[in-house]
This record gives structure tokens, C-alpha cells and sequence, in this order.
């Protein structure tokens, strides 16, 4: 399928207002990251599908509206400016990869880097490959 492209009009009001959003968001996640050094989540909500699926339409019974809305995990914490790296984790049932973000504390990307190695080293699941069938 070929990928649809849209340009929503948005005003002044609509980007200040978006820009506040994200500035709000920025600031509860710093001050979660005063409480703890590192979030860990996965890097998306739903594991990789068919290539012939244009997009997830629907998580756990939740319908997503948009292309970009099954990646939230990911585009939100990109909107923090907040370092963060993936790294491989596992693999689904039919062997197909899953990742883990690893996002940090401002300023603080060597920290992050370091806890990637660590995991990496720890588990081993760069050098690790699925049972695919063929």
C-alpha cells in the first residue's frame, strides 16, 4: 500500500498549545528521572507484523487513530530531548525481535550508553539469533 501523507492546519494558538504540552511533558519526566537514574520500557507497543499491515489499527482493544499512534512509547519519549538508546531483548514466538528503551537523565548520555553495554553483556541478546523456520 502506497503511504498517505496529510497536512492538518495548525495556527499559532495550536503550536503554542502543543509546545506547552510538550514543555510540561519534558518537566515531569526530568523530575521523574530525580527519583530514579533510568525508565526502561519497551521500544514499541506491539511486536513487529506483516509487512502487507500498513499500520496497527488497534492495541488490546484500543483504536489508533493515526500511523504514529502505536509507536507512542517511542515519539513521546523522543519529544523529552532526554537521552535513550534500544537494545535488543528478546524475540516473539515466531522470532521476530522485540527492544528495550533505555532513556536517562539530561544531559547524561555516557550514563546510558554504559547501562546499554551492561545489559548487552548481561544478557547477551546482541549475540543471540531466532529459530526461524524455513
Amino acid at each position: 500500500m502506497a503511504a498517505r501523507s496529510e497536512i492538518l492546519p495548525a495556527s499559532a494558538l495550536d503550536v503554542s498549545r502543543a509546545e506547552a504540552r510538550r514543555a510540561a511533558l519534558v518537566q515531569r519526566v526530568r523530575a521523574f528521572l530525580e527519583r530514579v537514574e533510568f525508565l526502561v520500557l519497551p521500544v514499541s507497543q506491539v511486536a513487529p507484523f506483516p509487512i502487507e499491515v500498513e499500520w496497527v489499527k488497534e492495541i488490546n482493544g484500543v483504536k489508533m487513530n493515526t500511523y504514529i499512534d502505536w509507536m507512542g512509547t517511542c515519539y513521546a519519549i523522543s519529544l523529552t530531548g532526554l537521552p535513550a538508546i534500544s537494545v535488543p531483548c528478546g524475540f516473539t514466538p515466531g522470532g521476530l525481535p522485540i527492544g528495550l528503551q533505555i532513556v536517562g537523565r539530561h544531559h547524561r548520555d555516557l550514563d546510558v550508553l554504559k547501562i546499554a553495554h551492561a545489559f548487552e553483556q548481561a544478557t547477551g541478546m546482541g549475540r543471540k539469533r531466532p529459530v526461524v523456520a524455513r
